[in-house]
């Protein structure tokens, strides 16, 4: 393995990482993988805690899967989108219709999340210039959002450590105060939220309404913000507030749809429906790169004319639409319907609720537990009585990481929220052994600090 890793670093730049990191923790060269865990060169194995990268949802190898794909390659690999189609994209684009809310009733093709929400921002923008309200030409976030990091998903992230340093070449684009249910201005909890802050949001937005194109938002859950988790009553006043100005709502459900939160999308625990609906991720259950966006047909409709008006939609990449992609996501519905999935993650998602709660009780600096379907999160903090983060240590969470691996889970942290967001075919005992590793990971990194204030 060691020459394989001399080589990746000779070679290789890796996505999020700091490559100076790799001299002493160098990149662990993975061989296979099969259901929950991943198996490296020398034989050792990881729990997929994170389904790398919250994509993996019927674990690794997965043989209905790989049929798919093997079939569809035997057939049809590829064909240009534009003038020509094939039966995956067509039955793909029928069943995700029929899963997704009313309001949605087109489909548009990308290849991963970012571009996904690039698509969406230019229909927005778009859309209202053909409908004669040009002045709507400005985009609103929330604070600590995260759509992706081309430089149109850049603009409408809130995070500092992706952004930050390209703010000169991003978009205006207008952060009002978000939801922050474990440090509440208001007091309240997810329980007795009654939307309360979306205050915020609705004093900005009538402000500045005849300039807004779109609200872009993760339904129910900010997902690189620390796996933020919020009340459906935002998302209904936010729904609100939308038709009142003729915004138009963008849900990214990239991380949070096909059943991550509990729902097959975030948004129907708030029973709306956006006028933009972003997918991806879990749509092919990790195998390959494909996203979905799809619209109501009041937008696809502004599109819809003569081509010399040069009114068409001229957004397009290479592998649009790709038959394997497609195929593999077909199969991955059929996976859900078949196997029942949603009410089966049911019990699943409340054994894994109940584990961690016993386990992290008496860890001093646990700050929160939080959880929605299949997405849990642990947030630790220096104080659990007045919630003080740890702002002034360093990469706790890469520690526990680096600590978990060890121990043969995969656990890649948010800054200081250590989370869990398995496969699905994930069993009880496999929950037992990520669970309690995380919690035997934290307390060796404490123990080894014998106390928090120090700075590494």
């Amino acid at each position: 393995m060691k020459n394989l890793q001399e080589k990746d670093l000779k070679y290789i730049w890796h996505p999020c990482s700091q490559m100076k990191d790799y001299e002493k923790f160098p990149p662990i060269v993975i061989k296979n993988g099969k259901g929950v865990f991943l198996e490296d060169m020398n034989g050792k194995k990881y729990l997929d805690a994170v389904s790398s990268w919250w994509v993996n949802l019927f674990g690794h190898a997965n043989e209905r899967i790989n049929n798919s794909l093997y079939n569809q390659s035997n057939s049809l690999e590829h064909v240009i989108f534009a003038n020509f189609t094939h039966r995956p994209a067509i039955e793909l684009s029928e069943r995700i219709i029929n899963l997704t809310p009313d309001r949605l009733q087109k489909v548009f093709f990308g290849d991963n999340g970012s571009s996904a929400i690039e698509i969406a921002l230019k229909l927005s923008f778009q859309y209202h210039q053909q409908i004669g309200k040009t002045r709507k030409t400005k985009f609103v976030n929330i604070s600590d959002a995260y759509h992706g990091e081309t430089i149109g998903a850049l603009s409408i992230g809130d995070v500092d450590l992706y952004n930050k340093i390209y703010k000169p070449i991003l978009l205006e684009t207008t952060t009002v105060k978000g939801p922050d249910c474990f440090r509440c201005e208001f007091n309240k909890n997810r329980e007795n939220c009654n939307g309360e802050c979306f205050v915020h949001m609705e004093n900005t937005i009538a402000e500045i309404h005849e300039e807004v194109s779109a609200i872009v938002i993760e339904p129910m859950v900010q997902c690189a913000a620390g796996m933020k988790i919020y009340s459906p009553k935002y998302l209904v006043k936010l729904r609100e507030l939308c038709d009142k100005y003729d915004i138009n709502l963008i849900a990214d459900e990239i991380a949070v749809g096909f059943g991550r939160t509990g729902k097959m999308f975030a948004c129907e625990h708030a029973n709306i429906s956006p006028d933009i609906m972003c997918l991806s991720k879990g749509l092919t259950a990790g195998y390959m790169p494909l996203s979905l966006v799809l619209m109501s047909n009041k937008i696809y409709d502004a599109f819809y004319d003569e081509y010399n008006t040069m009114k068409a939609f001229l957004h397009s990449h290479s592998y649009s639409g790709n038959p394997l992609g497609c195929s593999v996501a077909l199969e991955t519905l059929n996976i859900f319907e078949d196997d029942d999935v949603i009410n089966v993650n049911k019990d699943k998602s409340e054994y894994l609720r109940r584990k961690v709660e016993s386990v992290i009780k008496d860890i001093p600096y646990v700050g929160e537990y939080r959880q929605i379907g299949m997405i849990g999160a642990i947030e630790l903090v220096k104080d659990k009585e007045t919630k003080e983060p740890f702002e002034g240590e360093k990469r706790v969470g890469y520690n526990i990481y680096k600590i978990a691996l060890e121990k043969g889970v995969l656990l890649r942290a948010l800054g200081n929220i250590v989370y869990f967001m398995p496969p699905f075919v994930i069993s009880e005992g496999e929950i037992d052994f990520m669970v309690e590793t995380a919690r035997d990971s934290i307390n060796e990194y404490f123990n080894n600090k014998k106390g928090i204030g120090i700075n590494e």
